[in-house]
């Protein structure tokens, strides 16, 4: 098994986590825990969003760069860490035990 699908399989075991994605940063997902419908419809908002987060952050500073994004809801949390090549979202249930 590789590094991506160890990491992949030990932040799925994690109390509350719903979904685990890989996408490019071009918003292509490439692994996923989710149905396709699902991924294609996390991936997409997911690009959408750290490209205007990026934005934001290289208006208000151009040698800065978005490193880690945090959104709760009233139904989930998803977390996305963006890199250079891919981006990783996690989908967690903030509030199961």
């Amino acid at each position: 098994m590789s590094e991506v699908e160890e990491t992949i399989k030990r932040i799925q075991q994690h109390k509350g986590v719903e979904g685990v994605i890989v996408a490019s940063n071009d918003g292509i997902p490439i692994r996923s825990n989710l149905d396709t419908a699902t991924t294609n419809h996390y991936t997409h908002a997911e690009h959408s969003l750290v490209e205007k987060c990026r934005r934001m952050i290289r208006d208000i500073d151009p040698q800065n760069d978005v490193t880690f994004i945090r959104v709760r809801s009233k139904k989930n949390e998803i977390l996305i860490a963006p890199d250079k090549d891919y981006s990783l979202v996690v989908i967690q249930n903030p509030t199961s035990e």
